[in-house]
């Protein structure tokens, strides 16, 4: 590889020598593919020495084209381990079968996965979590340390878990932070403060509450459906088919999501996996022998001088 550069109207070639490339290191994989930010990544993972192999714990947000995806994982020198999962697409359990991939759908995603690790680590009856939700910060100090949750208990610690957002760019108002706001609410100690929420205002340094609670209610969807409607009502039968075939209007969004909230908070436990049975009524076709390909292509051979005889006539 060789480039030329112009400078005071001289080409000269700059060529990478045989030294260059002798200690060129390839770089890692998912570096290379862009999947994983290991700078971010070791952060997030190496545990100090004096810990003692206590892991450091991720809360791990990812968007699909459809679903949000929420896992509670921990990593160990030969990959990582999952210790609960939420997906989207489970919330057609507790009755949202609707926008599975936006903001509130990302906070009901955060906050059935903090209900779920809870109760399988035995904290959901001492952090119960914020359930009036009123999209405050909410944080407690006990010594000189801070705790994300609104009371520490005397026996118990919270579960503390650091946010993980792979490759996403964390702008003021991100779907990833829905499902943080999800979890912390949910119980989970996940470190955050209010710069990155809907309503806050980065140069009059002020928060608005009531814009990040209507966002968590469905808010802007629901603004959008009364504008479309007005403005262009074919295209609100096209966008918001599926809302309208299960009778979702613009005004019962925030009670259909406090009910999901409601219900996910009562059985947050993961659904039973249903035993699968294959189709065996397929049965593939045998190959055929090498005798039985040659009588075929003979017959076919056979029937086309036979055609183009009968043609001839």
């Amino acid at each position: 590889f060789f480039f030329c550069k112009r400078k005071s109207k001289m080409a000269f070639k700059v060529q990478k020598s045989k030294a260059y490339y002798s200690r060129f290191q390839v770089k890692l994989r998912r570096r290379r593919e862009g999947r994983t930010d290991y700078r971010q990544r070791k952060r997030l993972c190496a545990q100090a020495k004096n810990k003692y192999q206590s892991p450091k714990y991720r809360l791990v947000v990812r968007f699909t084209n459809k679903f949000v995806i929420c896992q509670i994982a921990y990593s160990l020198i030969d990959g990582d381990r999952i210790l609960a999962q939420a997906t989207s697409r489970e919330l057609a359990r507790y009755g949202l079968e609707v926008g599975l991939k936006n903001y509130s759908a990302a906070y009901c995603t955060g906050l059935l996965v903090a209900r779920r690790l809870l109760q399988k680590v035995g904290l959901d009856e001492a952090y119960e979590g914020n359930t009036e939700v009123d999209a405050e910060v909410v944080k407690c100090e006990v010594g000189k340390k801070t705790y994300y949750v609104d009371e520490v208990d005397e026996d118990k610690r919270p579960f503390r878990a650091l946010l993980d957002v792979g490759c996403r760019a964390t702008t003021t108002g991100c779907r990833i932070f829905g499902a943080l706001k999800g979890a912390a609410d949910g119980g989970l100690d996940v470190p955050h403060s209010e710069k990155r929420f809907p309503g806050y205002d980065r140069d009059a340094k002020e928060y608005d509450v009531d814009m990040h609670r209507e966002r968590i209610f469905g808010g802007h969807v629901g603004e959008y459906m009364e504008y479309l409607e007005e403005e262009d009502n074919q295209k609100y039968k096209e966008q918001f088919a599926v809302y309208i075939e299960h009778e979702h209007e613009a005004d019962d969004l925030e009670e259909l999501y406090e009910g999901v909230h409601e219900k996910i908070r009562e059985d947050p436990s993961p659904a039973e996996k249903k035993d699968f049975s294959p189709d065996k009524s397929f049965k593939r076709k045998s190959k055929l022998s090498n005798a039985q390909r040659k009588e075929r292509v003979q017959a076919k051979k056979d029937a086309k001088i036979a055609e183009l005889e009968a043609d001839e006539e």
